[in-house]
This record gives C-alpha cells, sequence and structure tokens, in this order.
C-alpha cells in the first residue's frame, strides 16, 4: 500500500473525531470514529488482504468501548479506550520480553533490522511509553475537562508519540544491521 495512503487510513479515525466532535459533541465524534476506524480497517483490508495487530486491536476496543459509550450514554467509557489499548500494547511488548520475545520485532521487521538486543531495547522503551501514555490519558480525563481531553487524545498523544518515536532513532542506528 502506498506509505501516504496507509497513513491517511491511520490518521483519519482520528481526525474524523475531532471535527465531529467540534460539531456534534463527545456522542457524535463517538458513533463517528466508530464507523471511520471500521471503514479505514476495512480499505486496509482491500489493499493488503490483510490488518496488522496494533490497528486491529485498536479498532477492536474502539468498537466495544464506543459501542458503550453510546449505548450507557456516558462518555467514561470512550475516554478509557487510549488507556486500555496502551496498556494491551505495553502488556504485549513487555510481556514478550518476560517469554524472552522481542514481539516489536514481529510488527516492524519489514522496516528495520535490528540485532536481538535492538528489538529487546526498543521493546522495552515502547512498552514503557505506552504505560506512560496509559497513565497520562486516566490523569487528564479524570482531571479536566472533555474539551481539553479531546485536544489532548488527537494532538498530545499524536505529538507525544511522534517526539517519543524520533528520540529512539539514535538506538535504532546504534542496533541496525542494514
Amino acid at each position: 500500500m502506498n506509505p501516504k495512503l496507509k497513513m491517511l487510513l491511520d490518521i483519519a479515525p482520528l481526525a474524523v473525531f475531532f471535527i465531529a466532535y467540534r460539531f456534534a459533541g463527545v456522542f457524535a465524534a463517538t458513533a463517528a470514529i466508530i464507523l471511520s476506524t471500521l471503514l479505514s480497517l476495512a480499505i486496509t483490508y482491500c489493499y493488503e488482504k490483510k490488518i496488522s495487530i496494533m490497528p486491529l486491536v485498536s479498532g477492536l476496543v474502539i468498537t466495544v468501548f464506543g459501542t458503550l459509550t453510546l449505548i450507557l450514554h456516558d462518555d467514561v467509557f470512550i475516554k478509557m479506550k487510549p488507556t486500555l489499548v496502551n496498556l494491551i500494547f505495553a502488556s504485549l511488548l513487555l510481556g514478550g520480553l518476560y517469554f524472552k520475545k522481542s514481539l516489536l520485532k514481529y510488527v516492524l521487521e519489514s522496516a528495520l533490522v535490528l540485532s536481538e538486543e535492538g528489538w529487546r531495547i526498543l521493546s522495552l522503551r515502547w512498552g514503557l511509553f505506552f504505560i506512560f501514555l496509559a497513565g497520562l490519558n486516566e490523569f487528564i480525563w479524570r482531571n479536566f475537562s472533555t474539551d481539553f481531553w479531546v485536544n489532548f487524545k488527537v494532538f498530545g498523544m499524536f505529538s507525544l508519540t511522534i517526539i517519543f518515536t524520533f528520540l529512539q532513532v539514535p538506538l535504532i542506528k546504534k542496533y541496525s544491521q542494514q
């Protein structure tokens, strides 16, 4: 798949959520992110004949927690979604390390060729970063307005993830085997 299309499919549901929230509130935004996520996953599947584990898990949690939000008319569920997704990813990565498997390698091996030590360190860092994001999301949604949380979810988490990714470049260079 074209990398630009892949990025668009990854970012579009978040943009749809933000726009829907601004015009129609959290419940409309929740319905919009469920639909746009499922559409994004379907388009990805049509192009690649597979869906990677991270978008699949995220899509499943968005659908379940978003549906709970809409049925129970309680935005707490959609606010908890980033916490749960980040804890799932952290558990997978750190659990894999406990069993001497760098699961991040299976997700990124087509893009990166690292030594086993490099994969181990990168998996550990990402696992800890996901725990950090989960804790930060919990702090923000419990202590700030929904408006603040939406801006944090859309812009803050994305920005923190981009910054964290760029901070991994020296490690990737050090352990690269290309």
